[in-house]
């Protein structure tokens, strides 16, 4: 088998990617989107008609609410190709707004379920700030799944457990990047810091049984995926699915179980919001991260907004 038939056995595999056509080649069990994957694929020739066909079809209403529908267009062709669920992501500049980000969660739900979708094949991702973790708390109980994105820290992962959130997605690239810059280390297998993040939060959910899936997202290297295996979920690129597709030498061995991470010591630890904003303060890398990724995420949503005018 290649290495991408081996790390199956140990994990969910799930496409990092708004490219439903290659996605296909793969047969992952999910698939996660973001506004930036959305923008990179909508920018593609075979991309530009769904585009189109979603500007015409909702002419007249204001962009954020033609940027929803052509999300979840995106969702529904997605859906009709891997057998799980899809991730669609709220507006990043509601990710200090509460009430904002729970309204936007239960329209992107109403137009999947208007679309014959079960809420149970979508999760609604959200940024890991306090205010994007309470709504998650709200949403989770009326049935909305939530996928917590954009965290970088284990108080941040706490939190969102203690939540009932339904998944995270630690950023392990991300993490790298920072302390590759910082240190000047190129670091790699389990020495790679951000490696270190997933298999501490990993073990920790397991070891207390929180139900709280941890989903390892923002790879960089094959290196990276093949030191989690065995974590619930891995979110994969299309250009590193095909290099594990492509390889099959060193075979996957299991790195994470529920039986290894319950023989861990531990001690239980609870974050009320003025510990969870000081911890978090106190990580520089989750902070700056933290703030990068919402500017980021936040630029590409007004870029995807500006294109949808172009064809208004």
């Amino acid at each position: 088998m290649n290495q991408l038939e081996q790390l199956k056995q140990y994990t969910t595999v799930v496409a990092d990617t708004g490219d439903f056509h290659t996605m296909q080649s793969f047969q992952p069990q999910d698939a996660t989107t973001n506004p930036s994957l959305i923008l990179k694929a909508v920018q593609k020739p075979e991309y530009l008609p769904l585009l189109e066909q979603t500007v015409q079809a909702h002419r007249g209403k204001s962009s954020s609410e033609i940027i929803d529908h052509l999300l979840v267009a995106f969702g529904l062709k997605i859906l009709a190709i891997i057998p799980g669920r899809v991730s669609t992501e709220t507006d990043a500049r509601l990710s200090f707004d509460t009430e904002g980000t729970i309204t936007k969660a239960r329209q992107l739900i109403t137009l999947y379920e208007a679309a014959g979708i079960s809420r149970e094949r979508v999760l609604i991702k959200i940024a890991s700030t306090w205010e994007g973790i309470c709504a998650a708390k709200v949403l989770q109980q009326e049935g909305i799944r939530c996928n917590m994105t954009l965290l970088f820290s284990f108080p941040q992962a706490l939190a969102c457990a203690e939540a009932g959130a339904q998944l995270i997605s630690p950023f392990v690239g991300r993490i790298y990047d920072w302390y590759k810059k910082a240190t000047g280390t190129d670091y790699s297998g389990a020495d790679d810091p951000g490696v270190q993040s997933v298999q501490r939060i990993y073990t920790y959910y397991k070891k207390f049984g929180y139900s709280t899936e941890v989903m390892g997202a923002s790879f960089r290297n094959t290196s990276q995926i093949l030191e989690l295996a065995g974590c619930d979920l891995l979110t994969i690129s299309p250009e590193l699915l095909q290099k594990l597709n492509d390889t099959t030498a060193p075979p996957v061995q299991r790195k994470l179980s529920p039986a290894q991470a319950a023989q861990a010591s531990l001690q239980k630890i609870s974050l009320d919001e003025k510990a969870f904003r000081l911890a978090l303060n106190e990580d520089a890398m989750a902070t700056e991260k933290l703030a990068e990724g919402i500017r980021l995420f936040c630029a590409d949503s007004v870029k995807l907004e500006a294109l949808v005018k172009q064809f208004g």
